[in-house]
């Protein structure tokens, strides 16, 4: 430093040509920046092609970095600076370049799993804890290349992390146990994100996301909930859409004692058949049933229309769209439903 300050007092002009050459560099890099994005640009808007999206983000900032690190080792060696200051600028441009790159190749691997990681047969189930674990993992290896590139021994690092691991572990119990309960649940694919599930405590939603602490359900009315990990993979869960997406649904019709049971059924049947395909959700393989069940009521006589549903949230606009056609259905055969009303009898005594 003593060397530098030396020739910013005395010799100022052996820094005239250095930062003629550090301008010219960093400006032929902003300019090949410059085509690169223009380039990059077309292409995606041309092909509409993903890689060409994730390039363009990922390569946005680091071509700028890259080109001031690119224009102070030109300025620098071909500078009168002494030793000791080109050495120091040196890594310090190392440590540059070493982190952005690591920090480009982290972006471009989320975006990689994002978009890509549904699409690869055998692969994790893209979600935040997915792309976090690939990002920390790239992280990992940058950072073992700084290491590297310095001549640092990691061997008493990972000596000394292995001790203090387990005073961390027992300091967070919980957060571990969380992290590695949502690798189950995502590796275990028994919830996906997409799925419909009910948990044994009443929870229940789609599954918008797994982190690395919580899975985040929406429920039906848009709101979120959010699970621990570790209490999801505890609990009791039911999957709808396992093994398939369609549900059987139950409606339970009650009509008069003097009603005509078999005119009934048939009404029924006929109502459900004729509405596949008019009403959206309603499937028609299998065929829907009418059984005469729960049977025998106080005051009524209790039918349950059988039929499926494309997926669970499906069934409640079905149901709706049903009773509608059944109502006027059962009007128009002069079927009644029946009021509820209680026989009392009095005796003297």
């Amino acid at each position: 430093m003593n060397s530098l300050s030396h020739i910013l007092l005395h010799d100022p002009r052996d820094l005239v040509w250095p930062a003629i050459i550090f301008a010219a560099v960093f400006t032929a890099g902003w300019l090949v920046r410059w085509l690169v994005m223009r380039a990059l640009g077309a292409w995606t808007s041309r092909t509409h092609s993903r890689p060409g999206l994730i390039l363009t983000a990922a390569l946005r900032g680091p071509l700028v970095i890259w080109s001031l690190i690119l224009a102070l080792h030109m300025a620098v060696q071909l500078s009168t600076l002494p030793a000791n200051i080109a050495q120091w600028v040196s890594r310090l441009l190392l440590v540059l370049w070493i982190v952005s790159v690591t920090l480009m190749s982290t972006r471009i691997a989320g975006n990689l799993v994002r978009y890509y990681g549904a699409d690869m047969q055998g692969a994790l189930p893209v979600t935040t804890l997915t792309r976090n674990l690939v990002q920390l993992f790239i992280c990992i290896l940058g950072a073992l290349w700084l290491l590297r590139a310095f001549r640092v021994d990691i061997t008493p690092m990972l000596t000394a992390l292995g001790v203090g691991g387990l005073a961390v572990a027992l300091a967070l119990q919980d957060t571990l146990s969380n992290l590695f309960s949502g690798f189950y649940v995502s590796v275990a694919r028994q919830v996906r994100l997409g799925d419909y599930i009910k948990l044994n405590t009443g929870e229940a939603g789609y599954v918008t996301d797994i982190g690395w602490r919580s899975v985040t359900l929406r429920e039906l009315s848009n709101n979120l909930i959010f699970i621990p990990n570790a209490k999801l993979a505890q609990a009791n869960v039911t999957n709808y859409y396992l093994p398939e997406r369609r549900v059987g649904v139950g409606l339970q019709v009650s009509v008069a004692f003097d009603s005509d049971l078999e005119k009934v059924e048939g009404v029924l049947l006929q109502t459900a058949t004729q509405a596949v395909g008019e009403i959206p959700g309603l499937l028609g393989d299998p065929a829907p049933s009418v059984s005469f069940d729960p049977g025998f009521g106080d005051f009524s006589l209790n039918f349950t229309l059988n039929f499926q549903v494309a997926e669970f949230a499906d069934q409640f606009g079905v149901r709706q769209q049903l009773r509608k056609r059944i109502l006027t259905r059962f009007r128009a055969e002069g079927i009644r439903m029946p009021f509820p009303t209680r026989t009392i009898q009095i005796q003297d005594s």
